[in-house]
């Protein structure tokens, strides 16, 4: 028997859409900033901060397409629905956002090898500054608006942007060091420094986003489903358990479980039972929508599985 998602995909929700509209449109008020500064100054590390807005604006589209994919409704060729897009959408952009810092690094070494030239820092300073804060809000909205809807798409282009201010902010410090000591080639120092820094977080995105694609577990998941199992047998609703397996896609945990009953139980009792279980298993996850398949099966049917099948146990 299943049990039904407690609530819909929050990757649909208006929010998320609206959060991902507001993202676009500021990257590209970014890029038009950026570009502007990097021209009024010559300034590699500010050349180096467009370069990360151009690439934001690609993902932030792509973001903005896994949105309405995900939002999609099962069908026939997708019976569990089109949440995983998600996770494709968040490794494609911590690559790009890698992509980035590599086109950073190899600026910032052509800069150093032939020398640098610079001019109006003090209009490149205001304007950088002023494009950081503009991205602090956002990726700070983005990133709470993501965790509060569930949604990974969204949580992910929110870290991207908080990642852009920090470019912005790294830029800043390196500008202004450059315009107060006239040591020109910590320009490009800093733009490396800044690189770096965005490159883990390229990798950490794409780290997650395997994570998601391969339906690795989560620990804490787990033992919390089997806290909740372990509370239906204390409350005599089920003799034991096993073969719990479970996965989480987009805003979605989706369970599977074989529940053990006495034998001399009516189908109407067991049934009855059942629902009980799955939505004390659904109640543990508020804050998602909870999708349980059982299995019944008489209380003496481990004897008929010496070794056992199952990844997590339980017994009365």
């Amino acid at each position: 028997m299943s049990h039904e998602p407690s609530h819909t995909e929050a990757s649909g929700d208006p929010i998320a859409r609206t959060a991902i509209r507001l993202s676009l449109g500021v990257a590209v008020l970014m890029l038009v900033g950026k570009v502007t500064a990097a021209l009024v100054t010559g300034s590699d590390a500010i050349l180096s901060d467009a370069a990360e807005s151009v690439v934001h604006i690609v993902a932030t589209a792509v973001a903005a397409l896994s949105l309405w994919y995900a939002a999609q409704p099962p069908d026939r060729q997708h019976p569990y629905g089109h949440g995983k897009v998600a996770y494709f959408s968040a490794g494609l952009e911590g690559a790009l956002i890698s992509a980035a810092a590599v086109s950073i690094f190899v600026i910032s070494a052509h800069s150093l090898w032939t020398g640098p030239e610079v001019q109006a820092l003090g209009v490149g300073i205001a304007l950088t500054a002023g494009l950081a804060l503009v991205n602090l809000a956002l990726g700070t909205y983005l990133v709470r608006a993501g965790r509060t809807q569930n949604s990974l798409v969204v949580a992910a282009n929110g870290k991207h942007v908080l990642t852009d201010m920090w470019t912005s902010a790294g830029v800043v410090v390196g500008v202004v060091l450059v315009w107060a000591t006239d040591i020109v080639w910590l320009d490009p120092l800093v733009a490396v420094v800044v690189g770096v820094q965005i490159l883990w977080t390229g990798a950490r995105l794409m780290r997650e986003a395997w994570d998601g694609l391969m339906d690795t577990v989560d620990p804490a998941e787990t033992e919390r489903l089997r806290l909740c199992l372990e509370d239906a047998v204390a409350q005599d609703l089920i003799s034991s358990f096993h073969k719990l397996q479970h996965r989480h896609v987009a805003d979605t945990v989706y369970v599977d479980v074989h529940l053990l009953m006495p034998d001399q139980l009516s189908l109407r009792v067991a049934h009855a039972r059942a629902s009980a279980v799955e939505a004390l298993m659904a109640a543990c996850f508020p804050e998602n929508a909870v999708e349980v398949t059982s299995h019944l099966e008489p209380a003496d049917h481990d004897s008929a599985h010496p070794h056992g099948h199952a990844p997590v146990s339980g017994s009365s």
